[in-house]
Order: C-alpha cells, then sequence, then structure tokens
C-alpha cells in the first residue's frame, strides 16, 4: 500500500473533508494517507519547498507551485460569500487604515493576495497566525487585520468591526468566486493524479452524506471549540466546489493566478494546471 503524506490545516472544513480518507471510510483505491496538520501559512512554505507530496494550500501561492504540484479539482475551499475580511476597531475608510500596519494572516495566502489587489499596492502586512490577528487589532497593535477562517463569525467578541469584505469585492470586480485554498500534488509524487482525485471526491462525498460523523474529528484539532461556530464555518466552506471545481472553479483559480502579485509577474505555466476532467463519482 502507497503512503502519501497530507498536510492539512487543523480547520474545520479540512478536517471534515478529509475525516474518511484518513480514517479509512472509502475505498482508497490502495492507498493510505498519512495527515500532517499544520496552519496554511506552514503549509504554503512547505509547498515552495516541495516538502509534502500532497497538501493543501492558499490558492494565492498556485501560480508559484504550477511548474510542481497539480492543482487537484476536489477538496478545496471556494466559493460565492466566504471571503476574508477587514476588521478593526472602529469604522474608517480602508484607504485610511492601510496607512498604517496591517495584521494578516501570512504573507502567502489568499488573503493577503486579496487585501494587496484591493489596495493596488503593497501594505505594511504584520504577518502572524490566523487566529492571533484579531488580538492584535483588539490591542491596537495594528490599525486592522484581515480575518479568515472561523474569524469570519467570532470577531465582534474582541469589539471589532467589519470594514470590508474583500470577498465581495473580489466577486463584483472578477464575476467569479473566491478561491480560498485547494489541494496540491506533487507531480513527482509517482500516482496517478486522477486516481487521487476520486478518492478525495469520495471522502468529500462521505462527510457530506454523513455530517455528524466527523465531528470528534473536528472538535480534536479546531481552534474555536464552539460547535455552533465550528458547525457555520462547515457550512460556509464545504459546498459544491468541494466536491468538484467544475469549470467555474477552474476559473476562479486561474483568474487569481494571472492576477499575480503587485510588482511582480509568475513565471508562465504553459502546461496543464489541472489533472483531466472526470465526471464526480467516476
Amino acid at each position: 500500500m502507497s503512503v502519501i503524506r497530507l498536510g492539512l490545516s487543523p480547520c474545520p472544513n479540512d478536517t471534515f473533508l478529509f475525516y474518511a480518507l484518513v480514517h479509512g471510510r472509502v475505498d482508497t483505491e490502495g492507498l493510505r494517507f498519512e495527515p500532517v496538520l499544520e496552519d496554511v501559512e506552514t503549509l504554503n512554505a512547505w509547498a515552495l519547498d516541495g516538502r509534502l507530496p500532497m497538501s493543501k494550500v492558499s490558492y494565492g501561492v498556485v501560480g508559484e507551485l504550477a511548474a510542481r504540484y497539480w492543482c487537484l479539482r476536489s477538496g478545496g475551499a471556494l466559493g460565492w460569500g466566504c471571503g476574508p475580511l477587514v476588521v478593526a476597531r472602529e469604522p474608517r475608510p480602508l484607504d485610511e487604515l492601510l496607512a498604517g500596519p496591517v495584521a494578516v494572516p501570512g504573507l502567502r495566502t489568499t488573503a493577503y493576495r486579496l487585501l494587496e489587489l484591493r489596495a493596488g499596492r503593497a501594505v505594511e502586512a504584520v504577518p502572524m497566525v490566523f487566529h492571533e490577528v484579531m488580538p492584535a487589532v483588539a490591542r491596537g497593535e495594528v490599525t486592522c487585520g484581515v480575518v479568515i477562517h472561523e474569524g469570519r463569525f467570532t470577531f465582534e467578541r474582541f469589539g471589532l468591526v467589519g470594514v470590508e469584505d474583500l470577498g465581495a469585492w473580489w466577486e463584483e470586480r472578477f464575476r467569479v468566486p473566491v478561491p480560498l485554498g485547494g489541494i496540491v500534488l506533487r507531480r513527482d509524487a509517482g500516482v496517478d493524479p486522477g486516481r487521487v482525485q476520486r478518492v478525495l471526491r469520495r471522502s468529500v462525498a462521505y462527510a457530506l452524506e454523513r455530517p455528524d460523523e466527523p465531528m470528534a474529528y473536528v472538535r480534536a484539532h479546531a481552534q474555536e471549540m464552539d460547535e455552533a461556530v465550528m458547525r457555520r464555518h462547515i457550512e460556509l466552506y464545504v459546498n459544491r466546489f468541494s466536491l468538484d471545481l467544475g469549470e467555474e472553479g477552474c476559473r476562479a483559480v486561474r483568474t487569481l493566478l494571472h492576477r499575480g502579485k503587485v510588482g511582480e509577474t509568475f513565471p508562465r505555466w504553459e502546461g496543464p494546471l489541472f489533472p483531466p476532467e472526470e465526471l464526480p463519482g467516476a
């Protein structure tokens, strides 16, 4: 049996989606997956080094990984109305807030990429682990912060206000859903990406059909232990795109990839980004 080390974040949507795959609840076609749980920014850095054969990453870094990794069509977080939020201690114009330091959940995250695109320039970013962003804003260490994951539901607990929804800006500007994070597989991993994609779909489908079963695994790793928040998190970030990106989701990922970073251009990747398309359940 082949063993694939799989990097995933401890966030509820990841542990929910990969529960069946990790615990052998679905046909894995002879593959075994060894989970490595880390913050997504750590996983982004590891992917740039090629450290793991398979990993969750921010779609914001896929452009730098395309030559080394396949971008799989299943298991990701992408959708409408689920983008990062800019929060502050009081309502102020975003351009005014961006004149000072901004807490971001990593410089390789989609959240930071969206902030730069919205600002149209580089900002004074202060990177930190995502769950440290809201406390830093509340303490006045930064003028504002970009929150992701369950922070979308909990920032008011810190006395903060929402200033701008970067996802809503992206959707209005580019007319595609927000591509947050996806699964990549190293092209030299020695395993058929279509085979891995099929297994991923089965794991996602299993969780969607039995939403209560993965919850003990989700709770064991979640930063936010409030049951209602965890379930809202899963309901928002696990959707039809998690099962398969489809043409709409693939277009959203390519749209972000082609934006690049402010002042930078990615090396052009002429080869296929996604493995050959298959019908769900094939």
